[in-house]
């Protein structure tokens, strides 16, 4: 028996240019204790959907037509009080950045224990400590503690269990999740994941899983909904979709993941979804799919039953659990993902050393207690070395709090080291003052994480991408105009971008944007700070392939910091693990990737969510608990508290050895042993 059932929702938005239809005739089914999950791109409809759900929609935001059953109660028709108990004790929510979603006036304990003191009445002392206790079931450690606490005091994962905790105190009998590992590293993403499916085996309650990430998906979900455009085009059990998906969108997808990379480039799915706030005929996705006919750009499809499929399957297949597709030239060939298409990698003898890092320290007073007194300093960077040849990328990978961006920063020369050398073109920017510094950085620019967080909101395009031809005194105003032009043809960008501001651009075009500003000053070395990690597959595609594109034209090279193997994989030449402050194991990509030599580099790589429904890591493999205290790190090797091989030789610290492929480890894996398949 279902317990949610969605048919025929229309959701509209009222904006001052229009309506947008952001939903159309969305039709959904979730039964108890199953998890179903929703892919798309951006703005494809999935957290509209499940905000029309929980009636959360934004100002303007309006349920136009359709029903939306819970329990059979269509949740429209009842009145506002009701509506709000059900919202509050039946259904919960786990909203995509945890961070926004907490007050930050408000103690932990204080905001997890509200839907009981709202709902139920309870003392606050109560309250208090059915608090503790949800904190406890959902892994929080030291939940006697952390209710005292406020959000800014707790990692993104520990922040990510609070909201978690929140959603769950009433014992929901729905839990929905709009990306929640979006910005986590993939350790923490499989500590909430596996979070997530022990909770709905322990309260019985089904779950709706959004993400842009397949490979989620493939390892979580029980079934799966592909939404374009406002609307369900593909719907099929898990593994049905992904060994035979159907809708030309959803095999756009797959083919635009770096495990599905040929002839060295990822599958980019051109164009833009369409306008929504203007009226639409024939198949949504024709104006983009390379297999569309007239016959589909005038044809409106909606969901149809894979026949063949259901004849084939040995029970009866009811609405809920049939292939259904909307699309009339469906795939019939394989779709073959999970490292089986590899992307051959030109090795060539890079010339000349760009830049050269050296025993680089960096420390930071720890916050003090009000009184002058300091607990100690926190070592961010602790002895990391290595080398970029010219045109070259280095990947720099680990876990969020090891401390790769610090070194990003360092590098780009944002932040003074604390010792150490980084030596960019036989000069040593650690030794220079401010202001010769500044000079250092017409060769190494930074390309940031959130390029709209990076970009004054106020400040047109033009005047962000002039703006460091301006400081660094770069020709005259005509001389800027012609190189803000050129830079815009490199990045792809109409020149109508010029005149709009930050916020009237999506995730990829910021990030062709940021680009093109660290590119403004002819560089030769980009720090690339996690530049993708909040794009959907087919605009990571996009970037991704565009930075490898100017980087064979323009002879840059890269520091590519990410916490996202697959793409680090695909990007760069060697890789550098990080973990607590040190480089634990660097080596050539493919073979850092597919023989680690070091313990942790093989958990991350196990930790890595695959597209293939079939893969399923050893739960042995997982790291387990948070990252010790940067104040007071371990001794010796700072992997080994949590290490599952670590003996009491490790106190020692094991300096990186080796030749081309180097690991700081006592008991190296032997690489026969940790070859594994592509990530």
């Amino acid at each position: 028996m279902s317990l949610l059932r969605l048919v025929d929702l229309n959701t509209d938005i009222a904006l001052r240019r229009g309506t947008v239809h952001a939903l159309d005739q969305v039709n959904l089914e979730v039964r108890q204790g199953e998890t179903l999950g929703i892919v798309g791109e951006s703005g494809s409809g999935k957290t509209m959907t499940v905000l029309s759900i929980m009636g959360l929609l934004p100002p303007g935001g309006q349920v136009v037509g359709g029903q939306i059953l819970f329990d059979g109660r269509d949740l429209r028709s009842l009145p506002a009080e009701e509506l709000r108990r059900v919202r509050g004790v039946e259904m919960g929510m786990v909203f995509q950045d945890p961070l926004t979603s907490l007050n930050p006036t408000m103690r932990i304990g204080a905001q997890v224990a509200e839907p009981l003191r709202v709902h139920q009445g309870l003392s606050k002392a109560e309250a208090r400590e059915r608090a503790i206790e949800i904190l406890r079931r959902v892994g929080m450690p030291r939940p006697d503690k952390i209710v005292d606490n406020y959000p800014h005091q707790l990692s993104g994962g520990m922040r990510q269990r609070v909201v978690i905790a929140m959603a769950l105190i009433r014992s929901p009998r729905l839990l929905i999740a709009d990306e929640p590992t979006t910005a986590l590293d993939v350790t923490t993403q499989r500590q909430i994941l596996e979070l997530i499916d022990d909770l709905r085996e322990e309260f019985k309650m089904a779950v709706i899983l959004v993400t842009h990430d397949l490979g989620v998906i493939a390892s979580r979900a029980d079934r799966v909904a592909v939404m374009y455009a406002g609307r369900v085009v593909e719907t099929a059990g898990t593994a049905e979709l992904f060994r035979s998906p159907r809708h030309r969108y959803t095999q756009a997808l797959m083919n635009a993941l770096p495990e599905s990379a040929a002839d060295g480039r990822l599958y980019s799915i051109p164009g833009l979804p369409p306008d929504l706030s203007r009226p639409l005929t024939g198949c949504r996705f024709a104006p983009r799919c390379r297999f569309a006919t007239d016959e589909c750009r005038t044809t409106d499809v909606r969901l149809i039953t894979d026949v063949a499929a259901a004849a084939e399957a040995r029970s009866a297949v009811d609405a809920a659990e049939a292939h259904q597709f909307a699309c009339l030239h469906p795939v019939t060939e394989a779709v073959t993902i999970a490292g089986s298409a590899e992307a051959p990698r030109v090795v060539t003898d890079k010339a000349g050393t760009i830049l050269s890092v050296r025993e680089l320290v960096k420390e930071y007073e720890a916050g003090g207690d009000g009184f002058g007194r300091s607990p100690g300093r926190v070592s961010a960077v602790a002895g990391v070395s290595f080398d970029v040849k010219a045109g070259e990328t280095l990947g720099i990978v680990g876990e969020s709090g090891c401390g790769k961006s610090t070194v990003g920063r360092l590098v780009a020369g944002l932040e003074t080291p604390t010792g150490g050398q980084i030596v960019v073109d036989g000069t040593d920017i650690a030794a220079l003052d401010r202001r010769a510094r500044h000079r250092m950085h017409r060769e190494v620019q930074l390309m940031f994480q959130d390029s709209y967080a990076a970009m004054n909101p106020r400040m047109r395009i033009d005047a962000i991408l002039s703006e460091p031809l301006e400081i660094q005194q770069v020709g005259d105003s005509v001389a800027r105009r012609n190189r803000i032009s050129q830079l815009l043809d490199q990045v792809g960008l109409s020149r109508r971008a010029l005149e709009r501001y930050p916020h009237e651009f999506s995730g990829g075009q910021l990030q062709r944007i940021g680009l093109a500003r660290s590119l403004a000053l002819e560089p030769r070395l980009i720090v690339a700070d996690e530049p993708v990690s909040a794009l959907d597959v087919s605009i990571q595609a996009q970037v991704l392939n565009l930075m490898r594109d100017l980087q064979t034209e323009l002879g840059l090279s890269y520091v590519f910091i990410s916490h996202d193997l697959s793409v680090v994989d695909y990007m760069a030449d060697r890789i550098g693990v990080m973990y607590l402050g040190k480089l634990v194991e660097v080596g050539p990509a493919r073979e850092v990737v597919r023989a680690a030599r070091h313990p942790y580099t093989q958990a991350l790589i196990d930790a890595v969510p695959s597209p293939d429904p079939a893969h399923s890591p050893a739960p042995s493999t997982a790291i387990r608990g948070e990252l010790p205290s940067a104040v007071n790190p371990p001794t010796g090797c700072r992997f080994r508290t949590r290490c599952p091989v670590a003996q009491d030789i490790c106190a020692t610290e094991p300096p990186l050895q080796g030749g081309i492929h180097q690991v700081a480890c006592h008991f190296p894996l032997r690489q026969e042993a940790a070859v594994q398949p592509a990530v």
